[in-house]
């Protein structure tokens, strides 16, 4: 997600460059054939096109209230996996301990247990984040030219390693071949994690009340998680996302053939008082259409990219920084050494991934 306070028109104007630079092709080609080759039927009523850029408007609207409803939950979302991630990790802490023990074990033992609870739980957020930066056949990302040249100059973590690569790290081989064949990973975590707190209350290492606790935290993760696989395996309907597309394409392309002969109109009224300018006026309609055109294709676009707040575009859901945060959280917690503490994610064009 972009940290400047503000997108700057710069960024907006390369990111569109492309469709810009048909958008002037196009109203030039309609200028040309109305205006050099006296093509006048080339004549549209404006009074129905403004009414068709009125209705285009609307479902624009609605297109991208949508899409910033659905970038704002996964966000609410994540914030709430901190929240729980740093209140297990509290909790794992506190909890474990040879209180009720049957047989005590050692400090170092001891911390052993809670470094495996907690890494367990890492394990998942990093199963979680690799399972939603995963591709769907409906996501749009890769469709745009200037998308695609912003995934060859930025490095999204879940496309730099695998998640096979990744859980070692946190799981033994024995856990790690168990998820891995599984096809939802970060659930078959959960389950690992919920076993190994019930081993520990039988063996008295955690208080029953305890571990009631813990499990209504698991059951929170389950929630969170459930929540972020809706917002990822469940499209914005492609009725509307299609027909505002198609609706935007459709007013675009009528638009020079109603701007250009009023522009033509207003040249010629202009005659008598500016002899040298009115020639001239019709060809301002290619600025002025171009203009307006991008404007709505950018609504659009925006629309459209904002549907999916997990791919990793500029304006997604930073869930690699949010989960490498909490990783950096829990193990500072565990007291371990700084230098084997992983760094954040660096943030690439001002842009967290």
């Amino acid at each position: 997600m972009l940290t400047k306070k503000r997108y700057s028109l710069k960024n907006m104007i390369m990111w569109t460059r492309w469709e810009t630079f048909v958008l002037l092709i196009y109203f030039s080609i309609i200028a040309v054939l109305y205006v050099v080759f006296n093509l006048t039927f080339l004549n549209l009523p404006w009074t129905p096109i403004a009414l068709i850029g009125t209705a285009v408007a609307f479902i624009v609207g609605f297109q991208n209230n949508s899409a910033y409803g659905r970038i704002w939950e996964a966000r609410k979302i994540w914030g709430g996996i901190v929240n729980s991630s740093r209140t297990l990790g509290m909790k794992v802490q506190d909890f474990v301990t040879n209180e009720h023990a049957k047989t005590k074990l050692a400090d170092d033992q001891l911390k052993e247990q809670k470094r495996i609870l907690v890494y367990r739980h890492i394990a998942w957020m990093t199963a979680l984040r690799h399972a939603m930066r995963q591709s769907k056949s409906w996501e749009v990302i890769h469709e745009e030219r200037t998308n695609r040249e912003w995934l060859k100059v930025i490095h999204i973590p879940e496309r730099m390693i695998s998640l096979e690569d990744d859980l070692p790290h946190y799981l033994s081989s024995k856990e790690c071949d168990y998820v891995l064949s599984k096809n939802n990973k970060q659930t078959a975590i959960l389950y690992l994690q919920s076993k190994h707190i019930r081993e520990l209350k039988d063996k008295g290492f955690i208080w029953e009340f305890s571990f009631l606790e813990l499990e209504n935290v698991l059951e929170e993760l389950f929630t969170f998680q459930g929540k972020s696989e809706r917002i990822k395996n469940f499209p914005y309907p492609r009725q509307y996302a299609t027909l505002s597309h198609l609706f935007v394409r459709i007013f675009i392309m009528l638009i020079p053939f109603g701007i250009i002969p009023e522009f033509a109109r207003i040249g010629n009224n202009l005659i008598g008082g500016f002899p040298l300018l009115a020639p001239y006026f019709v060809w301002l309609a290619i600025p002025f259409g171009v203009a307006v055109s991008w404007v709505f294709h950018t609504m659009e676009r925006i629309g459209r990219v904002g549907e999916n707040p997990f791919e990793g575009s500029p304006n997604d859901v930073p869930i690699s920084t949010i989960s490498r945060g909490i990783e950096i959280d829990l193990r500072q917690m565990l007291d371990e050494d700084h230098d084997k503490i992983p760094k954040q994610f660096p943030e690439e064009y001002n842009v967290q991934m």
